[in-house]
């Protein structure tokens, strides 16, 4: 690995201890103990980009998305071959039938039973079973061995956090003069609502106050549609929007997955003359796109016919969606995050009211390329697409 103070090539032997031999500073992370990618010029440098070289403030959270090296995600799998308890329940009667038969009865009779018996108890010793899985993800490192790495060993190296990151499991520091209420409005007369569905990304719009520089009030969907049910999650949200008059536009900023999908459509039914602008993550971006965190887990609530008729999907998307599969929009790069919420807000601001027949036009804002970060080298090949394996390696 390269030294992250003189810049030396060092051998195993030459940073023993994660102290350098050449110049004997100490360094953080060495990748052949803390795993591949896992070295201090490419976490300073993934911090210096996601930062903007510290015009931004960006959360572990999201400094951990675009640190991973490995992404998989998996469908779920059905159950295959008999239980191991059915199998011999089935098998053992049998077999004991056959051999008793076998040892009654002389002859040809006797040899059949018996070679029958013995074929049943070798046919069920080799039936294996598969057990079915739910749907699951892997992204690596892990969360909880990122968090580990940056507020131990790095920052115990360092003193700190690399500069422009916050630890999100703490309160995020607020920019000077930003509210400390977590009521409904830091502004007295905002111009713009901005309901998110995800914490870390409402964090970070927090910490950079950028709901404050656009005039607008920033709100957060309460629990999530795993724990609470899309219909507490769409109720909530409407609860808090009825506190704002209608004459205010709503941006919706959601990950892709399908309370997001059907978060804005919903909104825009119930409150028709509002306008409602749709700038969460694109379902086909989350799908078809290299380099974009693919998570999956169980979801009760996806249904594919309502996510292709409100939502608007296309079948392969919706389809996807029900498979399991979802994206986090806090995963985005930071500055792209920022740019679209401001784009977001400005075509709010600039859209008239919706009469009776245009209520439901004002559809996803068109999100620009993902730039794609560094990768790490490796020999596998993760899958890609829309197979029943997902992966993505970034760095």
């Amino acid at each position: 690995m390269i030294c992250p103070g003189c810049a030396a090539s060092l051998t195993g032997k030459e940073r023993t201890g994660r102290v350098c031999a050449h110049c004997g500073k100490r360094f953080a992370l060495d990748p052949a103990v803390h795993g591949m990618g896992m070295h201090d010029i490419r976490i300073r440098g993934i911090a210096e980009r996601a930062t903007d070289h510290g015009r931004l403030k960006i959360t572990l959270t999201q400094l951990w998305y675009l640190s991973r090296t490995r992404n998989y995600a998996w469908a779920e799998q059905d159950p295959q071959g008999v239980p191991t308890g059915i199998r011999w329940l089935v098998a053992l009667p049998v077999a004991v039938a056959l051999l008793l038969c076998a040892a009654l009865t002389d002859g040809v009779l006797a040899f059949v039973a018996g070679a029958a018996g013995c074929v049943v108890l070798v046919v069920a010793s080799a039936m294996r079973h598969r057990p079915g899985q739910p749907p699951r993800s892997q992204i690596i490192p892990s969360e909880e061995t990122f968090r580990q790495l940056m507020t131990g060993v790095w920052s115990a190296t360092y003193g700190r956090l690399p500069k422009g990151v916050v630890d999100d499991a703490r309160p995020v520091p607020r920019p000077r003069g930003a509210s400390r209420s977590r009521g409904p409005a830091p502004l007295s007369r905002p111009t713009a609502v901005i309901l998110c569905t995800d914490r870390v990304a409402a964090l970070f719009l927090t910490a950079n106050d950028i709901p404050g520089r656009l005039g607008a009030v920033l709100l957060e969907a309460a629990g999530t549609e795993a724990t609470t049910g899309r219909s507490d999650v769409v109720a909530g949200a409407l609860e808090e929007l009825a506190e704002y008059h209608s004459a205010l536009p709503v941006v919706v900023l959601h990950n892709a997955d399908p309370l997001g999908a059907l978060l804005a459509p919903l909104i825009r039914a119930a409150q028709p003359d509002r306008v409602v602008v749709d700038a969460g993550l694109p379902v086909s971006a989350a799908r078809g796109k290299q380099g974009v965190v693919r998570l999956a887990r169980h979801n009760r609530f996806a249904d594919v016919e309502q996510l292709r008729t409100v939502a608007g999907l296309p079948e392969a998307d919706a389809e996807w969606l029900a498979d399991g599969f979802w994206s986090p929009i806090a995963a985005v790069p930071p500055r792209l995050l920022e740019s679209i919420v401001v784009r977001a807000v400005e075509r709010a601001l600039a859209t008239p009211p919706p009469g009776p027949r245009h209520a439901h036009t004002n559809g996803f804002l068109t999100w620009p390329q993902t730039p794609q970060t560094p990768r790490v080298r490796d020999t596998g090949r993760p899958g890609v697409g829309t197979s029943k394996q997902e992966g993505t390696s970034s760095a």
